[in-house]
């Protein structure tokens, strides 16, 4: 098949990631609670449905998961960074998936992402090397991206020897494509499907747009 005619064949397998320390959060996202729903459980029934298989990045064993949900820790130790959650679903769906091109990532802490997350980012990519990657009002969300697994080696050296670790640093290594995703009509306003929670305040305010997401009228 030439690159041009590259089309991505079916659901992409996924790894939520939830690997970091939540420092400013004061305790693992995983764990939070949004509106009476673990935050876990949030994210995983939004995006069960877009993928193939589905898999949580976690390092802290004190976070409850579902039973049916894999668990793959960081491989490369001291808390680095996301990149090191990317590395870990790219080995784990080479592993669980080998016929896929690309695999998945969302983060744990935005619960509002869109429900056609994976079916819009496959339909962009024209290359089994390329990186789509969401964004919305004009900014990048780089956790949100089909990543090629085919890069994984790239990846890992990259990550072991370059100071930063920038994400947006590496996506601009590989060949990449920008996925636009609309704001969600609220009574309270638009609401960028890529909202996250980083702070107490943040998860308040999170509990506030759910609440106008449920007030909507039909």
């Amino acid at each position: 098949m030439a690159e041009s005619d590259f089309h991505a064949i079916r659901r992409p397998p996924a790894v939520i990631l939830a690997g970091g320390r939540s420092s400013r959060m004061g305790s693992p996202k995983a764990g939070l609670v949004l509106a009476g729903k673990p935050m876990l459980t949030r994210v995983v029934e939004r995006l069960r449905a877009q993928v193939s298989d589905l898999a949580v990045n976690l390092n802290d064993p004190s976070v409850a998961t579902p039973s049916d949900l894999t668990v793959v820790p960081d491989t490369i130790p001291g808390f680095i960074g996301p990149l090191a959650g990317v590395l870990v679903a790219m080995r784990h769906a080479a592993k669980i998936s080998p016929a896929a091109s690309h695999v998945l990532t969302a983060p744990i802490d935005t619960p509002f992402f869109p429900t056609t997350l994976a079916s819009s980012l496959e339909g962009a990519l024209t290359s089994k090397n390329e990186i789509a990657v969401a964004w919305s009002g004009g900014e990048m969300h780089p956790l949100f991206a089909l990543w090629p697994i085919a890069i994984a080696d790239d990846l890992d050296a990259w990550i072991r020897t370059d100071s930063k670790r920038r994400v947006r640093a590496f996506i601009a290594r590989h060949p990449s494509v920008a996925v636009e995703f609309p704001s969600i009509p609220t009574k309270a306003g638009p609401l960028d499907p890529f909202f996250n929670i980083n702070t107490p305040e943040q998860l308040q305010q999170a509990e506030a747009w759910l609440q106008c997401l449920e007030d909507r009228e039909p």
